[in-house]
């Protein structure tokens, strides 16, 4: 009989263990679920940041920047151009399209999960697929005086020709004659793919063809995706290297 007291209180003990146990396992996992989503809502809390002072992602739905960018290629932005620094001549630049240039997007339609799109676009996790946004290459500047083209065919700014090595090589570009000087606060922009861009020469009807500065999201930096074509964008000083300050500046 004295046995059995022993025996009770080596059960009671197990117990104890068990519990303390089970409640440590409880409390590590607490912990764990705890670090878990703080690291979440930092990352969230940083690409919100990042995507709204820093950078930001776009997605490429069209051919005009082909072969510099392809149909689904997904780029990041530099938000500080052009402020606080200043865009140069063969900027890619990505702009909102506030003069209708792009025929109105379709309602978007709704699905179980569009607010997770939704929300992962607005802190920056997914690029803005909303295809009100154009990007075409910085060709004029305020001041200049953009012509096309000369007697070689080539465009001149300020009266410089341009050798533009970064139009598609695939088509020789169809000559379309303008002779414009670029307004204060405005830019006048083209694709590389000169035959198959809608750019400023399509829409000299509207406000004369030129980009509003205030427009300009940013200037895109880098090819994200797909990954086989990671690379930084160019944009070419050596094509306007020789192009002088507009007359007046």
């Amino acid at each position: 009989m004295a046995d059995q007291p022993v025996a009770a209180g080596a059960a009671q003990a197990r117990t104890s263990s068990g519990r303390a146990r089970r409640a440590k396992t409880g409390s590590h996992f607490l912990l764990w679920l705890k670090e878990v989503a703080t690291v979440v809502i930092v990352a969230i809390v940083l690409s919100f940041l990042i995507k709204t002072f820093l950078f930001r992602a776009f997605y490429i739905p069209s051919e005009s920047m082909v072969n510099t960018l392809d149909v689904n290629d997904r780029i990041f932005v530099n938000l500080l151009v052009p402020e606080p620094f200043a865009l140069a001549h063969g900027d890619v630049v990505v702009f909102r399209d506030t003069k209708g240039w792009l025929v109105p997007a379709a309602e978007k339609q709704v699905g179980p999960f569009t607010w997770v799109q939704d929300g992962l676009t607005f802190v920056g996790l997914l690029p803005d697929n909303s295809e009100q946004h154009l990007v075409k290459r910085v060709i004029g500047l305020p001041g200049d005086h953009v012509v096309c083209c000369d007697a070689g065919g080539q465009l001149t700014v300020n009266g410089a020709p341009l050798a533009e090595n970064y139009i598609n090589p695939a088509e020789v570009p169809q000559a379309k004659d303008f002779d414009v000087v670029v307004p204060e606060g405005k830019v006048w922009v083209m694709g590389d793919n000169r035959n198959h861009s809608a750019d400023s020469r399509a829409h000299m009807e509207v406000n004369g063809g030129f980009v509003d500065m205030a427009d300009i999201e940013g200037k895109a930096a880098v090819i994200a995706w797909p990954l086989n074509r990671i690379t930084a964008l160019d944009n070419y000083p050596d094509v306007f290297r020789d192009v002088p300050a507009p007359a007046g500046k």
